[in-house]
């Protein structure tokens, strides 16, 4: 089998083609009967086929379309609710939006592990809470993001927070809004610390480069190993303030609770 030329001269193995399917067999292949894909596609929960004269040719999108709409309808969900879904798994942001691939010169702060995950993973997460308001507000807080058929989030550990503490009942939309809320308090921590090595590290090389000079491979050393010097110690402060916060707050709310209960007792 003859391979793709690469623009470095080497060939490597021809990518397979795409495959296409006729109503019937695309239907076949999604395990359904074609009068439920006319419905489906009456109401707008497939995306147009592409049309050669009168036949109209399905693709692997649609297929994995279709056997998510059964994983969807299996767990419980209606098709008012799954259009509502696609619609805003549609409307979401890319992968590279999501994780900052457009700015390659600073490697990333964070250590975050980005979890890929179909449809139907996310529902198994989550069960009844993947609704069409909590989607958008994940799309919109920044966990996830759209790629093909697929969603990206952008932390394994944040996904496994969440999850377990939708497994301990409290709604997703509840977790959402707590994260919307550390979210605006670790930008502001981030202000901090990036004020302090802006201020007193990095104002030499900051400086030359508001006039117009560009970083030399010594100054982007310089920056790369004030990240990596400065990563544990934030974190490490962070960590300590927020365990002697929550301390703080604990011992607050059960002495509260406990002078409550001695005045009802008296």
């Amino acid at each position: 089998m003859a391979g793709n030329e690469h623009q470095d001269g080497h060939t490597g193995p021809a990518d397979p083609p795409a495959r296409e399917f006729r109503m019937a067999d695309l239907a076949r292949e999604a395990g359904i009967t074609v009068r439920t894909l006319r419905f489906y596609r009456e109401r707008k929960l497939l995306p147009a086929p592409r049309r050669e004269g009168r036949i109209a040719w399905y693709n692997e999108h649609h297929l994995a379309r279709l056997r998510t709409i059964g994983a969807l309808l299996e767990r419980g969900h209606t098709l008012g609710g799954i259009a509502d879904l696609f619609s805003a798994f549609e409307s979401g942001r890319d992968v590279g939006e999501l994780l900052g691939l457009d700015d390659p010169l600073v490697a990333p702060w964070s250590e975050e592990t980005p979890v890929r995950l179909t449809p139907e993973e996310l529902a198994d997460h989550f069960r009844g809470d993947i609704t069409a308001e909590n989607l958008t507000a994940s799309l919109d807080i920044g966990y996830l993001a759209v790629d093909g058929d697929e969603f990206v989030h952008i932390s394994r550990r944040l996904l496994d927070a969440s999850t377990e503490l939708v497994g301990q009942g409290i709604p997703l939309a509840a977790v959402l809004e707590a994260g919307r809320q550390v979210r605006a308090h670790a930008d502001a921590l981030a202000g901090i610390f990036t004020t302090l090595i802006r201020t007193h590290v990095l104002s030499d090389v900051l400086a030359r480069a508001a006039a117009g000079e560009h970083p030399g491979p010594d100054e982007v050393d310089l920056i790369t190993g004030t990240i990596d010097a400065l990563r544990p110690l934030s974190k490490g402060v962070v960590e300590a303030e927020l365990a002697m916060a929550v301390d703080r707050r604990v011992r607050a709310e059960v002495t509260q609770l406990l002078r409550e209960r001695g005045c009802e007792g008296s």
